[in-house]
């Protein structure tokens, strides 16, 4: 009898030729993305537009479909660390008209733990959500709480004067990377534990998301050259390891939703190292990749654009952690699909709101008899039954359906201003769209 070929998951889909079942590769095909218009062609710049870019525009309009359903794009992911968006229910979300969800494979691993998720049928069973939900693979936590720098680590400068392994004044390092993995101990209660590349696909498999993260090693824009260069090596070995790992559990939870998995591309600030991480991932058998790691604000474009001339055109591509407006257009022309960030909840829980004419702060005295609303003409759930005087109100109050109120909004905001754009980009007008709301939001 002949032997059954081997499926390589590192190179793509193979059926088994004796039993005619589908290997698991061959189940991709519950994932997929269609290009719809391209930005070049629906609405073609100026060569002065491309100069001032530093090259082509490569933003498109998109669908991404998933077992649980479609997400066109250019979209906002809404952000449920913890298998919920702060504060505000499921429902809310999606009755602003988020299409996804992302959730945080560290923090779900710690509390309940990935293992509750999967007895209750999913993270979308579990926190009654039906559309499609994203994980991240937990290294960005993994590193940023165990350098003690709590939810941030300083992206804004270069300066690698000091040690790679740096911590934040006055904190113990709490996370250790080695070939194999990473030591990291609990922000919770201090206990140790360990994530891998193989730990943090059982954990995501467990959690039971659409669209799952590869495991990778943050790095800062204080890192070395040389340790950049180090770190991009071992991530691109983990990335073939959570392939290997991925597609064995794929078959061994035979009848599951088939989960996506996305590489993450480092390379900090280096055009070679982003364009060569590009090279090697994109050579692999994912089914999309996420750009992740330390990007400068002023050249996000820029490095994003890089990514995105190497990476396969037909893979969606997930920007890590951006939601301002002058970022979300910068990397929507530059060819990223989907996106998110904690921040519409952040800053909502310190009384800020989102608003065309800029971010403001509720919690002013001016706000204490304005009885319009957050926005006018705003269609979310906030600015059509309250005002911005009781919603101040229940701020200095300390009631904390503030936070639920000002989150609905400012999910909107955000979720409205990428529909949007996405909708210009199918009219051929995304530059006057773009101009014209950065043009009122930064005057």
């Amino acid at each position: 009898m002949p032997a059954n070929p081997v499926s390589d998951p590192l190179s793509g889909p193979v059926a088994d030729s004796v039993s005619g079942s589908l290997s698991a590769p061959a189940l991709q095909s519950e994932f997929s993305f269609r290009v719809g218009k391209r930005l070049s062609e629906a609405c073609p710049p100026s060569a002065r537009q491309v100069a001032a870019n530093g090259g082509e525009f490569l933003g498109r309009t998109g669908t991404i479909a998933t077992p649980h359903g479609e997400i066109q794009t250019p979209a906002f992911i809404a952000v449920g660390t913890k298998a919920t968006v702060k504060s505000v229910l499921p429902e809310s979300i999606a009755e602003l008209g988020a299409q996804a969800v992302l959730a945080n494979a560290y923090h779900l691993y710690l509390q309940p733990g990935a293992d509750v998720l999967d007895e209750a049928g999913g993270l979308g069973a579990f926190m009654n959500w039906r559309g499609p939900t994203f994980t991240d693979s937990g290294g960005f936590q993994v590193m940023s709480l165990g350098s003690g720098f709590k939810k941030v680590i300083d992206m804004k400068s270069v300066d690698n004067s000091g040690p790679d392994d740096a911590v934040a004044p006055g904190k113990e390092r709490l996370a250790h990377v080695d070939e194999d993995g990473v030591w990291f101990k609990s922000h919770l209660n201090g206990d140790r534990h360990r994530f891998s590349p193989e730990i943090s696909m059982n954990v995501q498999h467990q959690i039971g998301a659409d669209i799952m993260f590869a495991f990778d090693e943050l790095t800062t824009l204080q890192n070395s050259r040389g340790y950049q260069e180090e770190s991009l090596e071992r991530t691109r070995r983990w990335a073939e390891r959570c392939i290997t790992e991925h597609f064995r559990l794929t078959s061994a939870r035979a009848g599951k939703p088939y989960q996506a998995l996305f590489g993450v591309i480092q390379g900090a600030q280096y055009e070679d190292l982003r364009r060569k991480a590009c090279r090697d991932l994109g050579a692999m058998n994912f089914d999309g990749f996420g750009i992740g790691g330390a990007l400068e604000k002023e050249n996000l474009g820029t490095i994003v654009r890089w990514c995105n001339e190497e990476l396969p055109e037909n893979k969606p591509r997930h920007l890590l952690g951006i939601s301002e407006p002058d970022d979300i257009f910068t990397a929507i022309e530059n060819g990223a699909d989907t996106f998110d960030c904690v921040s519409p909840t952040r800053v909502a829980r310190n009384s800020a709101f989102y608003h065309p004419t800029g971010r403001y702060n509720l919690s002013g005295a001016k706000y204490k008899r304005d009885f319009g609303p957050l926005q006018e003409g705003c269609d979310c759930y906030a600015c059509t039954n309250y005002s911005r005087a009781y919603i101040h109100h229940l701020f200095k109050a300390k009631e904390m359906v503030s936070a639920t109120l000002i989150s609905i909004h400012n999910e909107r905001f955000v979720v409205k201003m990428v529909d949007d754009a996405r909708l210009a980009i199918e009219a051929g007008n995304f530059f006057d769209f773009k101009a014209e709301t950065l043009g009122r939001y930064y005057s």
